[in-house]
């Protein structure tokens, strides 16, 4: 095997380590947002993250023994054309992922009086220079204080009286997702779980188990923590719209920096200030790591000379297309999901046809694979482009959802014909030699 990796994580450093890579800026600013729009049925986001942790389960031990991420995988196996295109695809829904910190990180500035323009053009400038200056060591304090506004959140929801709303979310949830059309309950969930069965965020973690009991354990912990989590953003809205602290023109971004601010004494005194700082600063650590894997993705690919100034020029232009998308603005979530379902909607015929060889259950030609990659990550980029640029034309639908619906059918289609044309072909000659 090529790659070696220090086997040394337990079950509770996993378990943090898995729940950080989903706990974020998208996380609690996406969620509180879909809550002001839709209730308690505006978890779902959230949720489906902590379901798609159950569900690596099931993958735990396959990610654990082969550790290769999967375009290597599937570069190995169906060529470099391949892998160059699982990569590229990977690139693009980080460009997604980036657009959304540009966003969240602006509305966390905005609230504290800075207008939004200029906080997302000089963000994007810091999100650049910080992914090319070596602080990835720094990424322990990024956590820290994404833990301390854990405790702030948990502050402002006792302060808010809306602990009991917190053990009522739960029992809310299914009932509310009623409120949500079976296309969008759909959309949000399934591309969201999906996602987390083939997020190399995850892998990355989880090969690094000390052995495969530790990794199931640690997958599992970190899936209640997450589910646990998940309600936290909710009730401390709920709470906060009981109470009527809420501005009328108020954001849905901007609901829990406001909340925060609002517990320290507003963002004039020093405490609103520091708890603001303490949600803006993870947003630096969280922009420039994008950046960064971005451009290690490109490089990785053997596609251009890892030069410095190749480096340097990925980031320019990563950034730049970044804030492009960022100022087209929209709900958080949907921007993620949008991004991500074009990505798996390319990833996961290849996969599928992977794990199907790789168990002896059923095989596909290399040409069949690339074929599904090729006509999968045409058909979702251009849906994909259809509902940035003219959102309008989509906004009736579940926008997510017909991404991956178009990718996956015509991948499926492109694996199907072309080894029908092949198994068609390999019947001819045995037809001819038998008439003969």
């Amino acid at each position: 095997m090529g790659v070696t990796v220090n086997r040394c994580l337990g079950v509770f450093s996993l378990a943090i380590l898995l729940v950080s890579t989903h706990y974020g800026l998208g996380f609690l600013l996406g969620t509180a947002e879909q809550v002001l729009i839709r209730g308690v049925s505006g978890s779902l986001y959230a949720v489906s993250i902590g379901l798609g942790t159950l569900a690596l389960l099931a993958l735990v031990k396959f990610y654990w023994n082969e550790i290769e991420q999967i375009w290597t995988l599937l570069g190995n196996r169906y060529g470099q054309s391949v892998k160059v295109g699982v990569g590229l695809m990977s690139w693009t829904s980080l460009i997604g992922i980036e657009a959304v910190q540009i966003i969240a990180a602006a509305s966390i500035l905005n609230v504290a009086g800075v207008p939004t323009v200029p906080a997302m053009v000089t963000l994007t400038l810091l999100f650049a220079i910080l992914s090319l200056l070596p602080v990835e060591r720094a990424s322990w304090v990024f956590r820290g204080l994404l833990l301390f506004n854990l405790l702030a959140l948990v502050y402002a929801l006792v302060a808010l009286h809306g602990v009991s709303l917190y053990w009522d979310a739960p029992l809310q949830f299914i009932p509310a997702l009623s409120d949500l059309t079976l296309a969008k309950r759909i959309g949000i969930s399934l591309p969201t779980i999906l996602l987390v069965l083939i997020d190399m965020k995850c892998q990355q973690f989880i090969v690094q188990a000390k052995d495969v009991r530790t990794a199931y354990w640690g997958c599992l912990l970190a899936a209640l923590m997450l589910l646990l989590l998940a309600f936290l953003p909710t009730a401390v809205v709920v709470a906060a719209q009981a109470a009527q602290i809420l501005p009328p023109d108020l954001t849905g971004k901007e609901v829990i920096p406001y909340i925060l601010t609002w517990i320290g004494g507003g963002a004039n005194r020093l405490e609103g200030r520091v708890l603001i700082a303490a949600l803006a600063v993870p947003a630096l650590g969280l922009g420039s790591n994008v950046l960064r894997i971005q451009a290690k993705t490109i490089l990785d690919l053997e596609v251009i000379p890892p030069t410095e100034i190749n480096r340097i020029g990925i980031v320019i232009i990563n950034a730049l297309l970044a804030l492009a998308v960022a100022f087209k603005g929209g709900e958080i979530i949907q921007l993620i999901l949008c991004f991500y379902a074009a990505y798996l909607s390319t990833v996961w015929i290849p996969f599928i046809a992977f794990l199907l060889a790789e168990f002896k259950i059923y095989y596909f030609s290399a040409t069949s694979v690339r074929t599904a990659l090729i006509a999968g990550s045409i058909s979702a980029l251009i849906t994909l482009g259809i509902t940035i640029l003219m959102p309008k034309a989509l906004s009736s639908l579940s926008p997510e959802l017909i991404i991956l619906l178009i990718g996956l059918g015509f991948g499926s289609f492109g694996l199907s014909s072309v080894h029908l044309i092949e198994k068609f072909a390999a019947y001819l000659p045995t037809q001819d030699k038998t008439q003969a």
